[in-house]
């Protein structure tokens, strides 16, 4: 099976660009797309390559975004195929990146080469935005561009990030926002001691219990139309000294807020603080925000992509905030339309990775219906 999409995915997917390395999948994607008029900017910071590319100077700008980057395979030897042969075998794209998100790359491009082709004087201007730190650190990709592209007021006006949203059928479901995510590190400080002189000492970890039981049953918010009530949840907890027979001087919690539009982090945070301070414990409390919730709310791109999903595959998709956090977190804090459409995510960072092949081609046919129903 072969197809100028195929072609493209596996050309990418045999590149094994484990985060932060890109290992020339954006040249590979930027010959493409200088070939069909676009001017190719490239960002590199640190460790992570990135490539502003764009066609036209006017507005509106519809854009692209995506990331070359992939996961670790995990043990090799476990793959029925290898990871980074993209092998086509019984209708299905093999290999680390096929769903996540190099057949998302490869449609996008192919899509912007037949739009180009069909309509050389659309209006507006078409952009991409590809970074290779999305599965790691996220510190020196996509932000550090929107940064730049911020200091030169360079806005996008509509963006496509081309995660794998899809879920049965591709286009069943795309995504108009994500809950913002945020980590709290807290310690509880205590007194070591022997277990047998529990009057001698002070157990942080019973200390900690009755905060984490609040914690865990406090109502933040009830959500609402797109999104679900913000989810508070322990994901580690350390303490001891691993003998069976010592008080620990200290006890540390990481717990993490999925929050939606209903709430704000420093809500969040003065809340929890007050939980923390009614049980009268000596405590330290660091946070990390890895995101902020963003929603693109019915508009011409949530139109334009309905539209194009009802025209090419004949249904209504649904519009969702579920999953994890992406990339489009920090493109929305602009003020961009953003949404997530990409094949099915059923295998995405699993050992054998794959995708049907035959979706990549309506992926892109759809991608290509979006920038008839934005610029013409």
């Amino acid at each position: 099976m072969t197809s100028s999409v195929i072609d493209l995915a596996q050309a990418l997917i045999q590149r094994p660009s484990i985060t932060p390395h890109d290992e020339g999948c954006q040249q590979l994607m930027a010959e493409r797309l200088t070939d069909v008029g676009f001017n190719i900017e490239n960002m590199f910071f640190v460790d992570t390559q990135n490539m502003w590319a764009r066609k036209g100077d006017k507005s509106p700008v519809f854009c692209f975004a995506g990331h070359t980057d992939v996961v670790p395979t995990g043990p090799e030897n476990e793959w029925q195929i290898p990871p980074f042969s993209g092998e086509i075998k019984d209708g299905y794209l093999h290999g680390r990146g096929a769903a996540d998100m190099k057949g998302s790359l490869a449609a996008m491009v192919v899509a912007t080469e037949r739009f180009i082709a069909k309509y050389p004087d659309h209006k507006g201007s078409i952009a991409f935005l590809i970074t290779s730190d999305e599965e790691g650190p996220f510190i020196n990709g996509t932000t550090r561009v929107i940064d730049e592209l911020e200091k030169r007021n360079e806005k996008m006006d509509m963006c496509l990030v081309g995660e794998p949203s899809s879920t049965k059928v591709l286009g069943d479901v795309v995504k108009n926002g994500r809950r913002g995510s945020l980590t709290g590190f807290l310690t509880v400080k205590g007194i070591q001691g022997h277990v047998a002189y529990p009057q001698l000492a002070l157990n942080p970890i019973h200390l900690a219990a009755p905060i984490i039981e609040e914690l865990t049953n406090t109502h933040w918010d009830s959500g609402n139309a797109y999104f679900p009530a913000t989810s508070f949840q322990v994901s580690n907890i350390n303490g001891g000294t691993g003998a069976g027979n010592v008080i620990p001087g200290s006890v540390e919690v990481q717990f993490n807020f999925r929050f939606s539009t209903e709430v704000t982090m420093e809500i969040l945070q003065e809340k929890v603080n007050e939980i923390i301070k009614k049980h009268n414990v000596n405590y330290e409390l660091n946070w990390v925000r890895n995101g902020l919730p963003f929603l693109t709310d019915t508009g011409p791109l949530v139109d334009a992509t309905v539209k194009a999903i009802k025209h090419i595959q004949n249904i209504d998709t649904s519009l969702e905030t579920s999953g994890g956090t992406s990339d489009g977190r920090f493109i929305a804090q602009t003020g961009a339309q953003v949404i997530e459409l990409g094949p099915c995510n059923a295998t995405i960072h699993k050992i054998d990775e794959c995708v049907k092949a035959d979706d990549l081609e309506i992926l892109t046919d759809v991608y290509e219906q979006i920038l008839i129903e934005t610029l013409t």
